[in-house]
């Protein structure tokens, strides 16, 4: 049964390979050090953190590596989490130049946070080289009728770019430019005290760069355009890659693992690997909305069993549907179970005493 179980379990994530890649993982360690926020990343502390991977294209492996390379480095302390970034870039330049412009109208850098690891109320910061911000909460994605708060403002937010080069000169060429904030931890919480994590706490993040291609004309960069006149897309290189042109799929961001200990190492929870088939029913689920009008009353119309295999575990699906709603479960035996809904909100039901 249990062989059995696991083939069909396996067989069931075909067509959505690309929203079931691994994501990427960072161990995010403790400093003491009081960091000078100016974007230059020489200090003690940023010599010790690792850098990331270098970015890929946000469709992962389905698209070309980018041409310039991308990287982030993280610290934290009881009160901030820091990120530092270092971007290649042949040719600086920047436009927009007040507080919350629509700063990915520039080449840009973006986070994405989800502290809760819920898919919902998450953060976004963009920046760009002359270090204007961005900043917004989404309450959920929008995909699932969310809509961005961009009166929200990190209050406490430092943040320092240096760039090694020249602004807005296109007559010689830059090697590029480094950025580094200070984000409060409690500028990440909407309405509910700062929690310190814990040792090992997990929450998700991920990191976007926005790149356009240009032509110099004049004393300017030009954005490339199509036969119409209309800009050309935007290059979208990010850390972890999320399978879909879209950052605003929270559960495909990178997990970020905090730690005090110097030899710590990620570990990827039982749950994360539970909510893959939460994740499998979400999905098909809206695509049997789209072909049918409503949504699949049971898991055999959704071609899913009730069994599945999660390492060495059983465990068991469940879900309930109307035409325009549905819940579905997941537990194994001495865990708690885990739901998803329509809106892909992800809770961890407290078990009933």
């Amino acid at each position: 049964m249990a062989n059995g179980l696991k083939l069909k379990a396996q067989n069931s994530f075909e067509g959505f390979e690309n929203l079931f890649s691994i994501p990427k993982n960072y161990v995010v360690h403790h400093t003491d050090q009081v960091l000078k926020i100016n974007g230059n990343l020489t200090e003690n502390a940023w010599q010790k953190a690792a850098w990331t991977t270098d970015f890929v294209d946000i469709e992962g492996s389905l698209k070309p590596l980018p041409k310039l390379q991308t990287r982030v480095k993280m610290l934290w302390n009881d009160s901030t989490l820091f990120i530092a970034a270092e971007l290649k870039e042949p040719q600086i330049w920047a436009t927009q130049m007040h507080h919350d412009d629509i700063i990915y109208k520039d080449n840009d850098f973006e986070i994405f946070i989800d502290p809760d690891n819920n898919t919902h109320q998450y953060f976004e910061i963009e920046i760009n080289a002359i270090n204007k911000i961005f900043d917004l909460f989404m309450p959920k994605p929008y995909r699932n009728g969310g809509d961005a708060l961009i009166s929200w403002d990190a209050a406490g937010l430092k943040s320092g770019v240096e760039i090694i080069g020249t602004l807005n000169n296109p007559k010689d060429t830059d090697k590029g430019w480094t950025v580094e904030m200070a984000i409060p931890l409690k500028d990440l919480r909407m309405g509910f005290p700062v929690k310190v994590p814990e040792e090992g706490a997990i929450w998700r993040i991920n990191f976007s760069r926005v790149e356009w291609g240009t032509r110099v004309a004049g004393d300017k960069n030009i954005k490339l355009k199509d036969a119409s006149g209309r800009d050309l897309p935007e290059h979208n290189w990010v850390w972890s890659p999320q399978g879909v042109i879209n950052m605003h799929y929270p559960e495909r961001f990178g997990y970020l693992q905090f730690t005090r200990k110097t030899d710590a190492v990620f570990t990827m929870p039982f749950s994360e690997e539970q909510k893959k088939y939460l994740w499998l029913i979400y999905y098909r689920q809206k695509q049997y909305l789209q072909k049918n009008g409503t949504y699949a009353q049971n898991l055999a119309e959704l071609k899913m069993e009730r069994g599945a295999r999660v390492g060495e575990r059983e465990n068991i699906l469940q879900m309930d549907a109307s035409a325009k709603q549905f819940t579905a479960t997941i537990k194994a035996e001495g865990s708690a179970a885990i739901s998803i809904n329509d809106e892909g909100l992800i809770q961890i039901l407290k078990s009933k005493s």
